[in-house]
């Protein structure tokens, strides 16, 4: 049911568009929020990232009982978690983040194309603040 779930909502968003904020930083919203019946004390939240083109969000981590599983839904996303080289990843491509991971790079890899990208988390549910920013 979850997987369907995941599946439903990725469609939905591949086919919707969105506005950017005007500064240039990326425009986060969550798609749902759902409590996992079989894992007490947890919920899935997925969350869509849209980038203007050359669009980005300042270096960040998220909660602490955050697992995130990111997929890039349209166009490419430079990425650095850690100290592991940055990455770009193309539509299709994913990632994952595990607790206490820094995302020093988050940023459209075009200049002229926008870009967008599902991230899926598993919580604890009474977290609030999903992502913290160093800016």
């Amino acid at each position: 049911m979850i997987k369907t779930l995941i599946c439903a909502v990725t469609l939905a968003l591949m086919c919707a568009t969105g506005a950017q904020a005007e500064d240039n930083r990326a425009k986060v919203t969550v798609v749902f929020d759902q409590a996992l019946p079989n894992v007490p004390g947890k919920s899935m939240k997925g969350v869509l990232v849209e980038y203007a083109p050359g669009g980005a969000s300042p270096a960040h981590v998220h909660a602490k009982s955050a697992v995130i599983y990111a997929t890039v839904l349209e166009g490419a996303i430079r990425s650095k978690v850690n100290d592991k080289p940055e990455k770009t990843y193309h539509a299709g491509e994913n990632w994952v983040e595990l607790p206490g991971d820094h995302h020093a790079v988050s940023a459209n890899a075009s200049k002229n194309e926008p870009a967008r990208l599902l991230a899926v988390f598993v919580v604890d549910t009474g977290e609030t603040e999903l992502t913290i920013f160093e800016d």
